[in-house]
């Protein structure tokens, strides 16, 4: 006859078995390397596509390229810079969309994108002819269940929600033709610049998406999705990813999350935040920051529950964030010759960089493409940061 088992004893198995079924589901070791290899890595077959912005001399390469193309050009620059904020972007697309209609949305020669800001990027980048894209990214319902909870297994995994979601909106949206054109624009001298974070290196990489596109076939549009994903993948919230790389003779895999772990928006390097350019006269750049989120301080009483308390706190980090990081440009741009315009969510809408319900994403998007089409997106922070 069998022995039956007693309460406790069922509870003290269903305990083993859960400690064994997690276990089996956890992501495998990772190979170790150095940090010598790691300053050595590419991506296989991707030569010179990202800048280890952290590093001097890494930031003088781009403040070379900025001279050369301003003098070939004969002209300021025109550099758009779009933040973080998750649901958020559906402001910022609705700006850009909104300059569309209003006729003098200039064709950028530097785009930068960081989270959120570099899902819209290479739309932004290849211009007005992707707005339709654009928007439906952001309104067409296919990031309503980017937060696809895990159950308890969310414990046990790199992050609370799935990855999944978010790899189908980029695939999707992001084809082949969208890194061919992309490629082209890279060819007559324009640069689209993607930020994620190397967890292992605790710094920004900096990668140049015109020059993965530049590589062509589907490892090209395979690393162009992948730095995307990893640029909007919140620690935490979505899983990192991991990117192959190459170094020495070793091949091994670095961890990227969400550019703004580092920083809000990418337009100058920290290294060079202090620096004047020693060359005067004429303007240098046109550089506008859209900021994918709000930026005064709203009361609100948080709901005692995990997911609000978890968008209340991105929603605190992310202002004091940005408008710091505001300061510090704006200083830069008013020593070295840049004209800084900043587009921000106007006061009393209260975003939320979390919500990822459509009709408040849709509302978002609605509120930018109006202040875009009526020419009253930008503000010149005459007065200072927000």
């Amino acid at each position: 006859m069998p022995r039956r088992i007693a309460p406790r004893s069922r509870h003290f198995a269903a305990v083993l078995f859960t400690l064994g079924l997690t276990s089996a589901c956890a992501a495998p070791a990772r190979i170790a390397y150095t940090a010598a290899e790691q300053r050595a890595a590419i991506p296989p077959g991707f030569a010179d596509v990202r800048l280890a912005i952290a590093e001097p001399a890494e930031a003088e390469k781009l403040v070379d390229y900025f001279r050369a193309e301003r003098a070939q050009r004969g002209r300021p620059l025109e550099i758009l810079s779009l933040s973080g904020g998750g649901a958020n972007g559906a402001y910022g697309a609705g700006v850009l969309y909104g300059w569309s209609q209003h006729g003098d949305r200039p064709t950028f020669d530097v785009v930068t994108g960081i989270s959120t800001g570099a899902l819209a990027a290479p739309f932004a980048f290849l211009g007005p002819a992707y707005d339709e894209a654009l928007k439906a990214g952001y309104t067409g319902g296919q990031s309503a269940d980017l937060l696809d909870f895990r159950g308890f297994l969310a414990f046990f995994r790199p992050s609370l929600f799935s990855g999944g979601p978010l790899e189908r909106l980029v695939t999707d949206l992001v084809d082949d033709r969208v890194v061919a054109a992309v490629a082209k624009e890279h060819r007559a001298g324009r640069r689209l610049l993607v930020g994620t974070t190397n967890l292992d290196t605790q710094t920004l990489t900096l990668w140049d998406m015109g020059a993965i596109a530049l590589v062509g076939g589907p490892q090209a549009t395979q690393l162009f999705r992948r730095v995307l994903i990893a640029s909007a993948s919140v620690p935490g919230i979505f899983p990192p990813v991991m990117i192959d790389v190459q170094a020495k003779g070793r091949h091994f895999t670095e961890m990227h999350v969400d550019g703004s772990a580092v920083t809000s928006f990418f337009a100058v390097p920290d290294s060079l935040l202090l620096w004047t350019d020693q060359e005067t006269g004429e303007m240098k750049a046109r550089l506008y920051v859209l900021v994918n989120g709000a930026l005064d301080v709203a009361f609100v009483v948080t709901p005692n529950e995990t997911l609000s308390i978890l968008r209340r706190s991105f929603d605190v980090a992310s202002k004091t964030n940005t408008r710091t990081e505001l300061t510090a440009v704006a200083a830069f741009a008013k020593r070295n010759g840049l004209d800084l315009s900043v587009s921000y969510v106007p006061p009393g809408m209260n975003p939320s960089p979390l919500d990822f319900n459509q009709q408040r994403m849709t509302a978002l998007f609605e509120k930018g493409r109006s202040l875009g089409a009526g020419g009253a997106a930008w503000d010149t922070l005459e007065d200072g940061a927000p």
